[in-house]
């Protein structure tokens, strides 16, 4: 039985101000990151574990003491780093994610991921560990990877359904980019554009072909584990309806499954007996919703497009050098235009939700030759980039700068994983030393 104070009854009234103390002006848009990468070893290829002699743990606490940054603890293991509005966490295969705190321009984001990266790079020197800019671990298995002492890693290891939910825990990295919005009209239009953004962007991005040391015929294996996660929490939320709210969101979030509840520091099992909306209406176990127990429910929920008191748009895989600023820059260029915006949905008028929705399943093996309707993603792709640069070039900050790495790509109808796949297959001789010291370099660029 839980312990709970009645009177803690939770409204949807109080669930929708999480959204509204977001709106900010538009001059005030900031734009954020989240940026996750692979621990291995620049030795054995394997990926660092939590508790190695000279591994992730033993990085954390270096890297606090080198940078003067507090803890994050899970009971009293520790599972992050955090300074100010930065912070460092570990997803529940150890790898290494920098959220920086929003900036005004790329160029301010790129030099805050640096300046860490600098401190990271200097702590992790000694330990012949490297940090990939890569999609999904290229040697090491789910099955070798331990999970982090993060009590809700656990849970959800145990609860997730999908046949490839083991290898989205344990074994990638992606990039996540978070926009800011001025109402809920102006959230809803981005949320929505957003979605449809999202298919075209994965395939721009595609960066993990080799998996277990073997090319396994995709593009991007991190975007097929997603799609083979748990489809109770995981795709488009609200089949990217052109009527939609954030009661609409709320709503999408309330129906889904509950893993547990939190109450007190203590987990307790759900199991998906319960949606969070049978929790509000009914109590569980002698505990009634809270605030706390929505925010929860919402972060365990993994949508392609998440809402918050900002936008976070999820699915890219980790890519190296100036390409993991592209994606900001790109998004940057359409969602704070309304005139790119307007080009943006003129550009998908004609596709309906089953499009797109074909398109995030062929996307994984064919990246940007995936087909929608008689077009390849490739097509679209593109100009999604020339809207983007015309009004980066508008605001003239410089940030259309940026674009020319994704350009480089698209242009040619390829995706990063692309020339990793053909360099394997030929001049590599499918050997993990030589795609390795290639990803490395390239992120020096």
């Amino acid at each position: 039985m839980i312990n709970v104070n009645k009177e803690q009854i939770l409204s949807k009234d109080e669930i929708l101000k999480l959204y509204t103390k977001g709106y900010k002006n538009p001059i005030d848009f900031k734009i954020g990151m989240e940026y996750e990468r692979l621990p291995i070893s620049e030795i054995s290829f394997k990926a660092v574990d939590y508790w190695a002699e000279y591994g992730i743990k033993s990085f954390l606490e270096e890297f606090a003491k080198e940078a003067t940054w507090d803890y994050i603890l899970d009971g009293r293991n520790i599972i992050g780093l955090k300074n100010k509005h930065d912070s460092i966490t570990l997803e529940p295969g150890s790898q290494i994610e920098i959220s920086a705190e929003p900036q005004k321009t790329v160029f301010q984001m790129k030099n805050k991921i640096e300046e860490i990266n600098e401190t990271i790079e200097d702590v992790l020197c000694a330990s012949n560990t490297v940090l990939l800019n890569y999609g999904v671990s290229p040697y090491s298995t789910h099955k070798s990877i331990n999970l982090i002492p993060k009590r809700r890693y656990r849970i959800m290891a145990n609860y997730l359904w999908g046949i490839l939910s083991d290898v989205m825990m344990r074994e990638t990295a992606g990039i996540q980019c978070c926009i800011d919005f001025e109402s809920e009209e102006d959230a809803m239009r981005k949320f929505k554009l957003a979605n449809k953004l999202t298919p075209f962007m994965t395939a721009m991005f595609a960066n993990s072909p080799i998996r277990g040391g073997v090319d396994t015929g995709y593009k991007t294996f991190r975007g097929l584990s997603w799609i083979n996660t748990d489809n109770d929490r995981c795709g488009f939320c609200g089949k990217i309806s052109e009527e939609f709210s954030f009661e609409d969101y709320i709503d999408c979030v309330l129906k889904t499954p509950m893993i547990f509840i939190q109450k007190d520091n203590l987990q307790f099992e759900v199991n998906g007996d319960i949606t969070f909306e049978e929790y509000m209406k009914n109590g569980f176990n002698g505990a009634q919703a809270t605030l706390e127990d929505y925010e929860l429910q919402a972060n365990l929920y993994f949508p392609e497009v998440r809402m918050r008191n900002f936008i976070e748009i999820r699915n890219h895989d980790c890519v190296g050098g100036d390409l993991k600023y592209a994606i900001l820059a790109i998004y940057k260029g359409i969602m704070y235009s309304n005139q790119a915006m307007d080009e943006c949905e003129e550009l998908f008028k004609h596709l309906q939700y089953k499009d797109f929705s074909e398109l995030r399943y062929n996307v994984p093996k064919q990246a940007l030759q995936a087909r929608i309707k008689k077009a390849k993603a490739a097509d679209y792709a593109k100009e999604i980039i020339k809207i983007a640069e015309k009004y980066l070039k508008q605001a003239q900050t410089g940030e259309d700068l940026f674009l020319e790495s994704i350009k480089e790509y698209t242009y040619k109808g390829l995706c990063p994983a692309d020339i990793i796949q053909k360099r394997w297959n030929g001049v590599w001789n499918r050997d993990l030393k030589k795609m390795i010291k290639y990803l490395i370099s390239a992120n020096e660029q």
